[in-house]
């Protein structure tokens, strides 16, 4: 049993002939009518009283009717719901990103795919690139913006831009030049993301990097949000590390103070997405989207720089 029977036999069953089904469906009679004795032969009915001018439903016919109605009506709200997605105007999409993303202008992302979008439901989860990596790895999450590195295999990884993380105080003998690794491990350091911990892809590199050189970084104080280690470093409680995106931000503190590493540290910005995985239309609009807002902010401010 078929669509394309069921579908000739309630074209038949409506217009009582043959050759007007044949008509409705934009078909020929002959078609039309072998379709209907081919499922007259599956079911082993007879589902039409031939002969007359009209056809006839036979008590199978009346039976089947329902069904077949149900069944045609299933499929056809299956293709327009493919069509729907395909055209992006109903599912949801969940699309992780780095906890700061605010400070990458990551609103306006989902604001303008919303306005192009309105029928598609938008999960944007919001955990520290660590998890990010590991929710798309297993597969709770379609793709996501994420900080490098991180250790999950099996993801596809696309660098977008590097952004330069440096030193900041409100101490009154806050540092003015460029620091290096012997002065942040000396430093009262209150560092963001507790729950990532030393996993947070900018602590780890800090880490190793201070490791190499024989010193050890420990913070102070751990907090969640970066907006709570800013807090404190206004107050002169401790200092920390943020990319310069944070620091130039129209929310940073005044009184704290900024410099770079003496040997440049970078976060770098990257698309990611499980290594094979076909996206949904809406996650791979909403990928392409990430992708150009986030370049396009790359070349508005020169200390960005290319991933290498």
């Amino acid at each position: 049993m078929t669509i394309t029977q069921l579908r000739a036999f309630l074209a038949a069953l409506e217009k009582g002939s043959f050759t007007a089904a044949a008509v409705d469906l934009d078909s020929t009679q002959a078609s039309v009518s072998e379709l209907v004795a081919r499922l007259e032969r599956e079911l082993g009915v007879a589902l039409f009283q031939r002969g007359g001018r009209r056809l006839v439903a036979t008590e199978s016919a009346v039976a089947l009717r329902a069904h077949a109605e149900r069944a045609v009506a299933a499929i056809h709200n299956g293709i327009e719901t493919m069509r729907a997605l395909t055209a992006l105007e109903a599912g949801t999409c969940t699309f992780g990103v780095l906890r700061n993303a605010a400070y990458y202008d990551l609103s306006e992302l989902l604001q303008r795919f919303h306005e192009r979008h309105p029928g598609v439901r938008v999960r944007l989860v919001g955990i520290n690139s660590a998890l990010v990596a590991r929710s798309i790895a297993a597969g709770e999450v379609e793709a996501g913006l994420l900080v490098l590195p991180v250790d999950e295999t099996g993801l596809s990884i696309t660098p977008l831009f590097r952004d330069e993380v440096v030193f900041a105080s409100a101490r009154a003998d806050a540092p003015t030049a460029p620091v290096d690794l012997a002065e942040v491990a000396a430093a009262k350091l209150v560092l963001y993301d507790a729950y990532a911990g030393w996993d947070d892809p900018t602590r780890r590199q800090l880490r190793e990097r201070a490791r190499a050189q024989g010193h050890s970084v420990e913070p102070a104080i751990e907090v969640e949000n970066v907006e709570t280690a800013l807090g404190l470093v206004a107050s002169g409680t401790a200092d920390t590390i943020v990319s310069r995106s944070i620091a130039e931000s129209p929310t940073f503190p005044a009184q704290i103070k900024v410099v770079p590493f003496a040997e440049p540290l970078y976060d770098t910005i990257a698309l990611a997405r499980r290594e094979g995985a076909d996206l949904s239309p809406a996650a791979r609009r909403l990928a392409d989207m990430a992708q150009q807002m986030l370049r396009a902010r790359m070349t508005r401010h020169p200390g960005r720089v290319a991933p290498q």
